[in-house]
């Protein structure tokens, strides 16, 4: 069942005025941390790509991606109202008719993610998988070039949907006069004190976020190597070679 809230931005203008007086918690923890440690791996990632000498970098983070985007999975599963799939899977006739109010400049409002936003989780999820292993098998000199070019190719594929992604959340933010980037920060958003969720589930997210650190450390320390593959010899190799070129 379809949990988001929705009300048209034109008709709705006294109940929003309204609920704009109450701030209710929309976003949980973990899925904040998710979302800005997702968000920081795939940067990171991509900006270290091109870089032999930053090669364990890239892997590191490549590493706490692909843990992210199962992490996401489960918490759609069984997070709260408005992390859980259920709450944003839009029959394609709501996507068409939310666009066509997008471009008319009169949105619908969604308290959750809007069926544009939900295309893109979608998106960016299936694409992180395809790039976490894609990236192993290259980073394991399984498959040949080819798999190296479908890694690079689907990095830039979620490149682009990341870059609409942010154009969406600044016009929608504009639009409905709501800071969508601080909503994601703090957990808040204006809404009826019966829409907002009950529980931020603190101790998951701390968890999580302690688990991405502790990864970290595990991986630079060297703690890591004993359980995570390494890379085949000829990998190896190709590195060398480059740093000596």
């Amino acid at each position: 069942m379809n949990t988001s809230i929705t009300t048209p931005s034109a008709a709705g203008g006294a109940s929003r005025a309204a609920e704009a007086a109450t701030t209710v918690r929309v976003w949980d923890l973990p899925t904040r941390i998710f979302h800005w440690s997702f968000a920081l791996c795939f940067a990171g990632a991509w900006l270290t790509s091109d870089s032999e000498r930053l090669r364990d970098l890239h892997v590191m983070l490549g590493y706490t991606f692909a843990g992210l985007a199962v992490f996401r999975v489960l918490w759609g599963l069984v997070g709260t109202r408005y992390a859980r799939f259920a709450s944003f899977v839009f029959p394609p006739r709501e996507l068409v008719s939310y666009l066509k109010s997008l471009l008319a400049m009169k949105p619908r409002h969604y308290l959750g993610h809007n069926p544009a936003g939900a295309v893109a989780i979608f998106a960016m999820l299936g694409l992180g998988a395809l790039i976490a292993l894609s990236g192993f098998a290259t980073y394991q000199d399984i498959g040949g070039e080819w798999l190296e070019e479908l890694h690079e190719g689907a990095a830039s594929t979620m490149l682009a949907i990341v870059l609409v992604h942010i154009a969406g959340v600044v016009v929608s933010s504009l639009l409905h006069r709501e800071n969508l980037v601080r909503a994601m920060f703090t957990g808040n958003k204006p809404g009826a004190p019966a829409q907002g969720i009950r529980h931020a589930h603190r101790v998951v997210g701390t968890a999580l976020l302690v688990a991405v650190l502790g990864f970290w450390w595990a991986y630079q320390s060297g703690a890591a190597d004993a359980w995570l593959p390494q890379p085949s010899a000829t990998a190896d190799a190709q590195d060398r070679h480059h740093d000596d070129d």
